[in-house]
């Protein structure tokens, strides 16, 4: 049934230091526990084909994607700040890339990655398995964030079993299935450099551009020309990156675990562990109950994303290219964020166009939305009706008054801009989501899942396939978190 999809498999075709050939090892009796049809579309598939048993057993580890050469792949990386040396697909499985389109309809090949499908050569102590948890957790992040618009992996489903896992308890085993252009790293070029390797440095390097870069970046036919492909293809990353910095920050969005291992190539957003969207307002939230320093806060991935690119930035010195070139490319990372963020920020206050005064403005709001813990999404949500009515902005606050003197300052600025006042309104609400993955909604697609029952996700998708626009009878999705939500704490082994 699955025989008429186009497999192709490019990273197979790399030398084989860049991976493992090896088969997953299948859950036991596996059932699906939801498909993400909108992903199953990019990929040419239809209700009939994934509701087939020929697709469980691909999607559990228990049969071979036809056309496909299943590998593992290696990388190294920086994890915490600090060099781990060699890491790798430890639970994942790149069984191949799918012929389809993406969301625009233009012709893309996707990989399909098992992540859970047992032992690999790179698990070091880790057992190959993911649980049901943290399968849900990142089925519906990638969901989440697709909805956003923010780039990421995706997610084509998750397969469960009753295969008991060993973590801080007993739980039970899950696959899903991820899907993207690519899963290289920063780490898989650190790996080559950090061996010594400049060859397989180059050789992954011109897979890279030539397959994900080709309509930014020639390859270099000879070493004279190499300096300008690395300047070129670093000068794509650094944007990227920096754009999805500014895309985190304004979404409330903590990664939780921006090791250079974790940091996608292609500017995804890669690898959901202990992320969280932040509900009650800290510039320095940690998301991460394992991040004891606050390495990850809020308000340090914009610099962390630097970091790592310096990381990645200083492999390609092994080739050859002159370090102040380098620089120089990384040096264009701040501007690009800052414009960025601050033209998000324009729209999610609804500002038309920046002022001097505004970043005062700005300031004090921040600062209001951290001395008082206020609901990251539903501060600027329902700072668009405050002109009218701003009795629900208010009542996000503790300090009312001090909330109330902002906005004077506020509704002051927004008199001032000419226009009409529904397309401002409109346009505030289309860059504002009502909805977004609270941990806590996560926690009861969790509950449900283990009971087998997907209602609760299949729900979740809905709203935040259009997280900015209300949906009628969801109003449950677009509260405040109850208190038991201060009591998750989500960990590296989430």
């Amino acid at each position: 049934m699955l025989a008429h999809l186009s497999v192709s498999n490019s990273f197979a075709q790399l030398s084989p230091e860049f991976y493992t050939r090896l088969q997953p090892r299948g859950l036991n009796n596996p059932s699906l526990l939801h498909v993400n049809s909108d992903v199953a579309s990019l990929l040419g598939l239809d209700k009939t084909q994934t509701e087939s048993d020929e697709f469980l057993q691909i999607m559990s580890g228990n049969a071979p994607l036809p056309g496909g050469v299943t590998l593992s792949a290696v990388y190294s990386g920086h994890q915490f700040g600090v060099w781990a040396g060699q890491l790798g697909d430890g639970r994942a499985h790149l069984l191949g890339a799918v012929a389809g389109h993406d969301s625009n309809g233009k012709p893309c090949d996707w990989e399909l990655q098992l992540k859970g499908a047992g032992l690999t050569p790179y698990s070091r102590m880790g057992d190959g398995r993911a649980v049901l948890r943290s399968s849900v957790r990142e089925y519906l992040a990638s969901a989440a964030m697709v909805g956003l618009g923010i780039p990421t992996t995706l997610a084509l489903c998750i397969t469960q079993s009753d295969d008991p896992v060993y973590r801080e308890t007993t739980e039970t085993a899950a696959i899903v299935t991820r899907v993207a252009p690519s899963f290289v790293r920063f780490g898989s070029f650190e790996h080559w450099y950090a061996n010594r390797r400049p060859d397989l440095l180059r050789e992954l390097l011109n897979y890279v551009v030539s397959h994900f870069f080709a309509d930014e970046v020639k390859v270099a036919q000879n070493d004279a020309d190499l300096p300008a492909m690395v300047c070129g293809f670093l000068d794509s990353v650094v944007r990227r990156t920096a754009l999805l910095m500014a895309d985190w920050l304004c979404v409330g969005f903590c990664h939780g675990v921006m090791n250079t291992d974790n940091m996608s190539i292609l500017g995804l957003t890669i690898d959901y562990g202990p992320y969280g969207f932040m509900d009650g307002f800290q510039a320095n939230h940690i998301c991460n109950h394992s991040d004891s320093e606050g390495r990850y806060a809020w308000n340090q991935q914009a610099s962390v994303g630097l970091w790592n690119l310096y990381r990645l930035a200083n492999c390609f010195v092994s080739l050859g290219v002159p370090q102040e070139e380098l620089t120089q490319c990384l040096d264009r990372y701040e501007s690009v964020f800052t414009d960025a963020f601050r033209e998000k920020m324009i729209r999610k206050m609804g500002l038309v166009q920046w002022q001097d005064n505004d970043e005062q403005l700005l300031e004090q709001w921040w600062q209001m939305l951290h001395g008082q813990k206020a609901d990251f999404t539903l501060s600027f949500r329902y700072l668009s009706e405050v002109m009218h009515d701003d009795s629900r902005f208010l009542g996000l606050f503790s300090d009312k008054p001090a909330a109330q003197q902002w906005l004077l300052q506020y509704k002051a600025r927004i008199a001032g801009i000419e226009g009409n006042e529904q397309e401002r309104v409109d346009g505030m609400n289309a860059v504002n989501p009502l909805y977004v993955l609270r941990n806590y909604l996560a926690e009861k697609a969790i509950w449900d899942a283990k009971r087998k029952n997907p209602s609760t996700i299949e729900n979740l998708l809905t709203v935040l396939r259009n997280p900015f626009v209300e949906q009628a009878g969801m109003e449950q999705f677009a509260v405040l978190p109850p208190e038991w939500a201060n009591e998750i704490a989500v960990s590296c082994s989430s």
